[in-house]
């Protein structure tokens, strides 16, 4: 009995990780102005930002009510994400890399994925 509930906790205990595991690594493609792209990755707290052939691991940082913000400060990345659009700036250098970024979800009227569990955000 004792064994079979072992191993009955094992089994369970391993869906459950790989479905966290396979939630964060969903990967989102943002299409932007100019015909910039870049992909994320993570959770709501870390995303994994893969931009221009390299991948960075961005940050939450506080914002304002209605938009997440992403940094690396080492690299400077900072992605902003607003109800309708994004946007990716360096900081260090200054520039903003893609305007106007949105998911296929933001693209059909949906709020971006990193809105999921976020603080209460109204689409007007």
């Amino acid at each position: 009995m004792k064994k079979n509930l072992l191993t009955m906790s094992v089994v369970l205990a391993g869906i459950f990780c790989a479905a966290n595991v396979s939630a964060s690594e969903e990967v989102f493609t943002w299409s932007c102005s100019e015909s910039k792209q870049f992909k994320t990755s993570g959770t709501i707290e870390k995303i994994r930002l893969t931009w221009d052939s390299k991948t960075y691991d961005l940050e939450r940082q506080t914002s304002l009510p209605g938009s997440l913000r992403y940094k690396n400060t080492n690299s400077g990345h900072d992605l902003v994400v607003l109800g309708n659009k994004a946007m990716l700036f360096n900081i260090k250098a200054g520039i903003r890399l893609a305007d106007f970024c949105q998911t296929a979800e933001m693209r059909a009227g949906r709020l971006p994925h990193l809105f999921a569990g976020a603080e209460p955000f109204v689409q007007n």
